[in-house]
């Protein structure tokens, strides 16, 4: 089973979902994609994951992002699961869920790690690019629930260096400065990055976020 690294083509599939069936590639269009994968359904942490991105939904949105999950129970028990997810975290569930039981998916994506389990997956995050290419990879155990504001903290990143010659610092937000490249020349700065910028060494140039 090989590894699913950055910059690979996310592998396209066909699976059943609770929003009718989908070509993966297709489906994702030409906009941003978050799929994730659950231990399983009608489990406690799963359950406030996935109440939690509904609730976020108008700021995936914003950002051109299409949220999908995936379980490896069939479709019938996705459909009960997502009437508890509703009544427990108050969201109308806007988003698909895959049933994958014969674990095609998973196991395309290697989502199951068998020394943590053989039979159900991990927290596996995966943000896929326009271009289809994976652009980041998070893994979480089955105890811990994901920070999705992390999640879109990574892709606010991930969108401004696609477009800007700039890196974002450790624990950066939307709005703050950010890291001028290191292939760009001192004197090229000011052409583009007119904003300005602080030079504290010589690798280590501040800039205001240029998109805003």
């Amino acid at each position: 089973m090989a590894t699913i690294r950055l910059g690979d083509i996310a592998p396209d599939f066909t699976a059943e979902t609770t929003q009718g069936t989908i070509h993966f590639h297709e489906w994702l269009g030409d906009g941003w994609g978050l799929l994730f994968s659950h231990p399983a359904d009608f489990t406690p942490v799963c359950t406030t994951e996935l109440g939690r991105t509904a609730a976020l939904k108008g700021e995936f949105d914003k950002r051109g992002v299409k949220a999908i999950a995936l379980s490896v129970d069939p479709i019938e028990s996705h459909f009960d699961w997502l009437k508890d997810i509703e009544e427990t975290q108050h969201v109308t569930m806007n988003f698909p869920i895959i049933a994958d039981p014969d674990r095609k998916v998973a196991e395309l994506y290697d989502m199951i790690h068998p020394n943590a389990s053989e039979k159900f997956t991990v927290r596996t995050v995966f943000v896929i690019g326009p271009d289809k290419k994976v652009k980041m990879t998070l893994t979480y155990p089955a105890s811990t629930g994901r920070n999705f504001l992390e999640i879109l903290r990574v892709i606010d990143s991930l969108q401004l260096t696609a477009n800007y010659s700039v890196a974002t610092p450790a624990e950066w937000k939307n709005g703050e400065d950010v890291v001028i490249a290191p292939a760009i020349k001192d004197e090229d700065i000011p052409a583009k990055f007119p904003k300005g910028h602080k030079r504290i060494k010589y690798y280590l140039r501040m800039t205001p976020q240029p998109n805003l």
